[in-house]
């Protein structure tokens, strides 16, 4: 039986960071990742020609990096936005750690260019956005693209193989060994079992119903985070131009007039493309923009943010049911005409092509979002584009597409101290999976903050 000082679980954000912060020790730290390492992680529907063959661990969000690999790769540089660890460690603690991370971003090849207005644009856009009955939240962000990303990734994984870091691809956690109220080990999906003092959980969104059991089973406290269920919207590029200028990825949020439920832009692509995603056997809809070439269009998700009260406590199901319709419809992501929403017909072939916006997703099928979105959803989003229309004329406009659906599957919450340890003895939790982050720039914080306490136990 092999022993370790340190196993993390996981080789997302949080995880990296969390061996990063290490690497210095002298101790042996193992990661685990079940998915494949950087350069073997390869989508068949990325080639020409190519489609979803829905792999078992798909390259586009599992493996090294994470799914931040294949994302748009940006950094806020701003704790007001991608998560809650200011609810642990304090909001003063959490912008000076996220300099911190972002200087190791940068070490590593991150752009040196940060996105973000002056403060009189700023305030002009702040206005427009009340004027429309939506909150503006500014925040400067350094932008990687999905291409600088890989480098900035690969040249994390040379440094930490280089620092003894040793790294397991292809390798799946089955289950996190206990022994009386404290963390010893792991056990592979081929039964493997390998000790270690310490333990770093950070299984991302992909595997946060893995977490969630685990969780249940070692009896760790829970609370129900909201689902986020929506759409991801695609428009000519000069229609969003004005707001992502300078911005490049504004933030902003609605609280619908019929049913008073939160709606918020998320990842928005300048330029970008939509692609999809293969979450463990669903087909859900993203967003990406690259450093190497531009599209004409922008694309960005809407997502409407909902919680559950008792009886129901599982809104990973409750997401995963919704995107399992859409699946049954359409084989995959659907794709519709805003006006041929508004009208309750079902968008074609044709009437795409006598559309003025061009899909990026043309593997997305023909279809009627009518009949997957539930009503209040959907009268949500249609409420929160006509608000956007206000700030970017044209965005509530016929020829926009809807594509669907694009879910974000949130872990149920784990109850961790402020240094992210959970109620058993030496196991943490960190990033997107541990319902604690929503971000690259928290769940590498959260991974950051993890390394610090297990290096002051080690020291």
């Amino acid at each position: 039986m092999s022993k370790y000082d340190v196993i993390i679980v996981g080789a997302g954000p949080a995880g990296i960071f969390c061996a990063l912060q290490l690497m210095d020790t002298g101790k042996k730290i193992l990661i685990l990742e079940k998915g494949r390492s950087l350069d073997k992680r390869f989508c068949p529907a990325k080639e020409k020609g190519g489609r979803c063959l829905q792999c078992e661990n798909c390259s586009i969000v599992c493996g090294w990096g994470g799914a931040g690999a294949y994302s748009d790769g940006k950094l806020t540089l701003s704790g007001e936005v991608g998560g809650n660890l200011d609810q642990y460690i304090g909001g003063n603690m959490l912008e000076k750690l996220i300099r911190e991370v972002d200087g190791f971003y940068k070490e590593f090849g991150a752009p040196q260019h940060i996105f973000g207005a002056a403060p009189e644009r700023v305030e002009q856009l702040q206005k427009k956005a009340l004027m429309a009955e939506m909150k503006f939240v500014a925040a400067p962000l350094r932008h990687l693209g999905t291409g600088y990303s890989k480098v900035v990734l690969q040249n994390m994984f040379e440094h930490l193989q280089e620092k003894g870091v040793k790294i397991r691809s292809n390798t799946r956690v089955e289950r996190i060994k206990v022994e009386n109220g404290k963390a010893t080990g792991i056990v592979t999906g081929d039964g493997e079992e390998i000790e270690a003092r310490y333990i770093m959980v950070a299984p991302g969104r992909e595997n946060s119903e893995w977490f969630e059991a685990e969780a249940n089973r070692l009896k760790m406290q829970l609370s129900v985070n909201p689902v986020d269920i929506g759409i991801r919207v695609e428009v000519p590029a000069v229609v969003t131009d004005d707001i992502t200028r300078d911005i490049y990825e504004p933030k902003l949020l609605y609280f619908s007039q019929t049913f008073d439920d939160r709606v918020r832009t998320f990842c928005m692509c300048p330029n970008g493309e939509v692609v999809q995603e293969n979450n463990q056997g669903l087909i859900t809809v993203n967003g990406h923009s690259h450093s190497e070439f531009k599209t004409k269009n922008t694309n960005f998700a809407l997502l409407v943010s909902k919680s559950f009260t008792q009886p129901f406590k599982e809104p990973i199901k409750y997401g995963r049911y919704i995107a399992r319709l859409a699946n049954l419809l359409g084989g995959g992501v659907l794709v519709q005409r805003l006006g041929d929403l508004l009208a309750g017909r079902r968008s074609t072939e044709q009437r795409l092509i006598r559309g003025q916006v061009e899909p990026t997703l043309t593997e997305a099928t023909p279809g009627d979002l009518s009949l997957v979105l539930p009503y209040r959803h959907l009268t949500s989003l249609i409420e929160m584009l006509k608000a956007l229309d206000k700030m970017a004329p044209g965005i509530y406009s016929r020829n926009t597409l809807l594509y669907g659906v694009e879910v974000k599957f949130y872990s149920s919450r784990i109850e961790v101290s402020s240094e992210l340890e959970t109620r058993i003895t030496n196991l943490f939790a960190g990033g997107d999976g541990a319902g604690i982050t929503r971000g690259l720039m928290q769940a590498s914080v959260s991974g950051w903050v993890i390394g610090k306490e297990i290096k002051k136990r080690l020291q």
